[in-house]
């Protein structure tokens, strides 16, 4: 099972447009330090699912009928703008299993095209994709603005947890996590210390988290400019268990392996 983040941004992505912030600065030099829209794409037994669907290159990166299945995170504009072309591709239907929001993105719902929407996720409870039996899925809840679900995969006794957007997270989330506690957690990480948001994670919140739960390993991502151009300032000393993730960063995970073993940098250098 490889897990590859396709976007680490948040909203406004990096370099955000206009700002002359030092973190903006460097990733206008150097396309490494670049943050696109937050999603990411999971492999696992020849097939190939999207967590959220955003990326302007979407359509040009996936072959035809490449794509499983869609899994939303949640209905904003900026983890599913892509569905927008998408819908009209001459391939078989694409499953798309999203969060209990009737609302979403109704001409989507109106117009589907080739997405194939399933009924809502029923959270906590675990499902599987009728083509690949043995990944098990299960849908939790976060704490956003729109209904918006996290995802706990399990194949083959690894066990990995997607969890943005979020501003922490419920007791229910955080009870089955603690439960399955899983080997790694990509986790929404958008503002520096300091930031008041009711919608997503400070540093401080993050770091909180991952103090609770020490054997998960954490991968930060829908990271904003302010918390790249705070990183460069103050470069923080930050627990092993947690990562900075970067686009194209992917994640092979098996039972019982070395969790730094498992990331794949596209630079060592990056930090």
């Amino acid at each position: 099972m490889t897990l590859t983040l396709l976007g680490t941004g948040n909203v406004q992505g990096s370099p955000v447009y206009g700002c002359l912030c030092n973190a903006c600065e460097r990733a206008r030099c150097e396309p490494k330090y670049r943050r696109r829209l937050c999603s990411a794409m999971l492999q696992v037994a020849g097939h190939t699912l999207l967590i959220d669907a955003n990326r302007s290159d979407l359509c040009e990166r996936f072959a035809a009928n490449s794509i499983s299945a869609i899994l939303l995170t949640h209905y904003h504009m900026d983890h599913v703008q892509s569905l927008f072309q998408l819908r009209w591709s001459k391939v078989a239907p694409i499953p798309v299993y999203q969060p209990n929001d009737d609302k979403g993105c109704d001409d989507l719902f109106k117009h589907p095209g080739i997405l194939a929407f399933q009924p809502a996720n029923e959270m906590g409870r675990e499902f599987c994709l009728p083509s690949l039996p043995d990944l098990r899925i299960t849908a939790l809840a976060l704490n956003h603005s729109k209904p918006c679900n996290g995802y706990l995969f399990n194949y083959s006794n690894a066990t990995l947890a997607y969890l943005t957007d979020t501003c922490e997270l419920p007791k229910a989330t955080w009870q089955a996590l603690h439960k399955a506690s899983p080997q790694y957690i990509a986790i929404d990480c958008s503002f520096a210390p300091g930031t008041v948001d009711h919608n997503h994670n400070n540093l401080t919140q993050v770091l909180a988290m991952a103090k609770a739960m020490p054997k998960s390993h954490w991968l930060l991502t829908h990271i904003g400019h302010d918390l790249d151009a705070y990183l460069m300032q103050h470069t923080p000393s930050l627990p092993d268990n947690i990562t900075i993730a970067r686009d194209e960063m992917t994640l092979t995970l098996a039972e019982n392996q070395d969790p730094e073993a498992a990331i794949s940098k596209l630079d060592e250098n990056v930090t």
